[in-house]
């Protein structure tokens, strides 16, 4: 692949001799996957559509099938937020700059403790072992905590008590998460809630009731971003204090294995689930707008100019699939892109 940079376009190979310079693609990638994700939305869901009226007509649809149906989106979202989340804790250069920005905005973590776990997972911070003072970025946290300094040593301490995960919320993971969620509850509330009303004051003519709306969805979607994080530091305490300890037992190998990424994997895989707080319209909508961002951290945001023919292909099969399909039947393409589209091209 090019070397390319994740703002320039093109790449500039230093040789003793000459400097060449490569161009790249890439640019268009999020269009991309986003094409792509709708379509294979229309794909799926016709396919599942077509054997659930076999299937119903035969009289052999299954409770779980339903199931199945009804956790579908959820489930797509829960998985597209697990890898941004893995994304944006190891490797943060596959996300765009802002939604990075913003994930850690809504953390609100400390940096040294994301570094730590980073380190523990690329090998440079190994439990029972010094490997110099980079491993020892804990110390930091430690010192401005006022907790014993000797925490903040991989060396000497295995692993580094959950007290540090938690920050200023003392030892207890539940309270830790509690406290999480009420925090990012009001977090989000000051930016759900301007917006839920602006949208209000646009009809001044609406009633008591159309006020009462927005704020009840202000305060659903500032209680599923709470949840969200919540669950995401939970799963991280559950793998390091709670379960984690059960399966794979206490030795510093073990503790090493939690910290290197399982405790993040379970934290990643927990706090999609949030979803379900939502209305069943927001979860579909949710879904399908984090999917592209999800496969975007799949593939290297930029690569080599002569490999663009490929992205080109995928694109134009995808958004012919989208247009067919709101040809021919238009409820297919679900959301607010099925509903534009359906204006736009069939009204």
């Amino acid at each position: 692949m090019c070397p390319c940079s994740s703002i320039t376009t093109a790449a500039t190979i230093d040789t003793s001799s000459t400097t060449i310079t490569a161009p790249c693609a890439g640019r268009t990638l999020d269009l991309t996957l986003f094409a792509v994700t709708r379509a294979l939305d229309v794909i799926v869901g016709e396919l599942w559509a077509r054997r659930k009226e076999r299937r119903v007509a035969a009289g052999s649809w299954t409770g779980l099938e339903t199931l199945i149906g009804r956790l579908a989106d959820s489930a797509i979202f829960a998985s597209s937020s697990a890898l941004v989340m893995w994304a944006w804790f190891y490797v943060p250069s596959r996300l765009p700059h802002a939604y990075n920005k913003w994930i850690t905005s809504a953390a609100a973590v400390d940096s040294r403790l994301i570094d730590a776990l980073r380190l523990c997972h690329a090998g440079q911070l190994q439990y029972g072992k010094d490997l110099g003072p980079n491993a020892r970025v804990l110390k930091g946290m430690a010192h401005d905590y006022k907790w014993p300094l000797h925490w903040g040593d991989p060396a000497v301490t295995v692993p580094f008590p959950c007290t540090m995960v938690h920050m200023d919320c003392g030892p207890s993971c539940e309270y830790h998460a509690l406290m999480r969620f009420l925090r990012s509850w009001r977090w989000s509330m000051t930016t759900y809630l301007p917006l839920s009303m602006l949208l209000v004051l646009r009809k001044p003519n609406r009633n008591l009731r159309g006020i009462g709306r927005a704020l009840l969805s202000a305060m659903r979607s500032s209680v599923f971003l709470g949840t969200f994080i919540a669950l995401f530091f939970y799963g991280v305490c559950l793998a390091r204090s709670r379960i984690g300890p059960l399966f794979l037992g206490k030795s510093v190998a073990a503790r090493q294995a939690i910290d290197s990424g399982l405790c993040t994997a379970v934290g990643c895989g927990l706090c999609g689930w949030s979803i379900l707080i939502e209305r069943a319209s927001r979860r579909k909508d949710m879904g399908l707008f984090v999917a592209p961002r999800a496969l975007a951290t799949l593939f290297p945001r930029r690569y080599a100019l002569d490999k663009q023919w490929r992205e080109t292909l995928v694109f134009a099969a995808s958004t012919a699939v989208v247009f067919t399909a709101i040809q021919e039947n238009p409820k297919r393409v679900r959301g607010v892109l099925g509903r534009i589209l359906k204006f736009v091209l069939v009204s």
